[in-house]
């Protein structure tokens, strides 16, 4: 008797290229791990982040200038995000940057820990390029929603806090 052939689950491999331009990150292999820890909690929420996304941990400085070329804002920014071509999925998704003494401050401000400010910011960039804004009070709380349930899986604690249920 013939079994009917097994069909195999897929698996995705996180596809995330983590480029670290400025050396006070905390070390290469510790951050490709969060980067890729984020990608796989967030992909069962998001399926179009299916695809290669690139992590650039650079500075203040290079983070300035690139929000000044791209959004003509001259002043650092904690996170920005570039999305990709849009073509079909498994593609280039988009590339996310994340400004080194801006993150630890905020981190430091926050009281939380660098890597959980990290992820929540590389999620957040994450759903930019899933096609998520916050230009309006509704874009914010579903994208905000989104991020708390992503975090929720990765054991990272709501990052909004009680500013959610009191309408911030």
């Amino acid at each position: 008797m013939m079994r009917p052939a097994q069909k195999k689950a897929a698996v995705t491999e996180a596809m995330i290229d983590v480029v670290i331009e400025d050396e006070g990150w905390p070390e290469a292999a510790a951050m490709e791990a969060l980067a890729e820890r984020c990608y796989a909690a967030a992909l069962p929420f998001e399926p179009a982040l299916e695809g290669e996304i690139a992590l650039l941990l650079t500075n203040d400085a290079n983070m300035r200038a690139l929000n000044s070329k791209y959004r003509s804002t001259d002043k650092p920014t904690n996170v920005l995000a570039f999305p990709g071509d849009g073509e079909s999925s498994g593609g280039f998704v988009g590339d996310i940057a994340l400004a080194r003494e801006t993150c630890v401050g905020e981190a430091k401000d926050k009281q939380i820990a660098l890597q959980d400010h990290a992820a929540h910011l590389i999620i957040h960039a994450m759903l930019h390029l899933a096609g998520y804004d916050h230009q309006s009070d509704d874009e914010a709380e579903a994208m905000e929603r989104r991020e708390v349930e992503i975090l929720k899986r990765l054991g990272i604690a709501d990052p909004y806090g009680a500013a959610m249920e009191t309408g911030r």
